[in-house]
């Protein structure tokens, strides 16, 4: 099993150049905040993340696409600024 600051690395740098910060709580669960390039607004927290489970490659990997896919989901739902051309 991997070290938390390990883990933590691998999942940071997974969302460059976006910043991502890794957090351990007392029950050894991880938070996962992303944070919009600009501004610096938290766009993404995940809470509760076990990680017995992260225990392979693959299982890190399934979680950070996991993670991405939610962050994809938040910027749907986020209304457009009239600036934007999209």
């Amino acid at each position: 099993m991997l070290s938390t600051l390990e883990l933590r690395s691998i999942i940071e740098s997974s969302f460059l150049p976006m910043r991502c910060q890794c957090t351990q709580a007392q029950d050894h669960s991880l938070t996962v905040r992303v944070f919009d390039r600009t501004s610096d607004r938290v766009d993404l927290t995940v809470t509760g993340i076990n990680t017995q489970q992260l225990t392979s490659s693959r299982a890190i990997s399934n979680l950070i696409a996991g993670l991405r896919e939610d962050l994809k989901h938040q910027h749907l739902k986020q209304p457009r600024r009239a600036n934007n051309s999209f």
